[in-house]
């Protein structure tokens, strides 16, 4: 099977090359554990390969996004100015909706964005996508409805022949009785938790599925430093 780079060395070490080329992708994790960075150096990578990309942000703007790369030395903004990186802006339109809300006490029609039609923001075209945070999707709908939409979401994308990661975090993971995990072709889990042989509070993820990869679902702990995600050996 063909691999995608996922932009950090030492996991690609583990997965045979990088995630497997064409499938979906789920991350999950607590806020704070490191999410959306796994993320970033996935599309940083595909970039400097040439490839188009597309990152739908549900939670946060371009800007935001480009000064949490560039503290990590990814300089993503480069490649949205040449137009190789797309980024969907469903953050001003859900935050657009808000302000209606708040306002008037209704929204314009035609602002809510259902799940399954973000595969509208990705081209044809498009090598890698990036989706953060589908969480946001769940707040109100059944983990059926979602499983449903998600389903379609996923299944287009594949369709399309894009390799996509899709982002969700924790508390929706949780409500939704982890069914996003049914749908997907690999997931890798992010936890923060004390270490019991430092005491000190540390970052780990374990790849609980990833299919066509041999790949042992162990927890590996990592860290976030000024040059992006590195992860500890022993020796450490």
């Amino acid at each position: 099977m063909e691999r995608v780079p996922t932009g950090i060395t030492e996991l690609d070490v583990k997965l045979s090359g990088g995630y497997p080329k064409g499938k979906g992708l789920l991350v999950t994790g607590v806020s704070g554990a490191g999410k959306t960075i796994f993320g970033l150096h996935l599309l940083y990578r595909s970039c400097v390969d040439g490839k188009e990309c597309v990152l739908i942000a549900t939670e946060e703007t371009p800007e935001d996004i480009f000064v949490q790369a560039e503290m990590i030395g990814l300089d993503l903004a480069k490649y949205y100015d040449n137009g190789q990186l797309i980024i969907g802006r469903v953050f001003e339109s859900r935050s657009n909706k808000s302000r209606q809300v708040t306002k008037y006490g209704f929204a314009q029609e035609g602002l809510e964005v259902e799940l399954s039609q973000l595969a509208d923001y990705v081209p044809d075209s498009t090598s890698i996508a990036v989706i953060d945070n589908i969480g946001v999707f769940t707040l109100r709908s059944t983990a059926q409805d979602f499983r449903d939409q998600f389903d379609a979401l996923n299944f287009t994308l594949n369709k399309k022949g894009c390799t996509t990661m899709f982002i969700m975090d924790e508390s929706a993971y949780l409500m939704t009785n982890q069914v996003a995990d049914y749908s997907v072709y690999g997931s890798v889990r992010l936890l923060v938790k004390e270490n019991p042989y430092t005491d000190r509070v540390e970052r780990y993820f374990t790849i609980p599925k990833m299919r066509s990869t041999n790949v042992m679902p162990d927890l590996t702990v990592f860290e976030i430093t000024p040059e992006g995600i590195r992860l500890k050996t022993k020796t450490d």
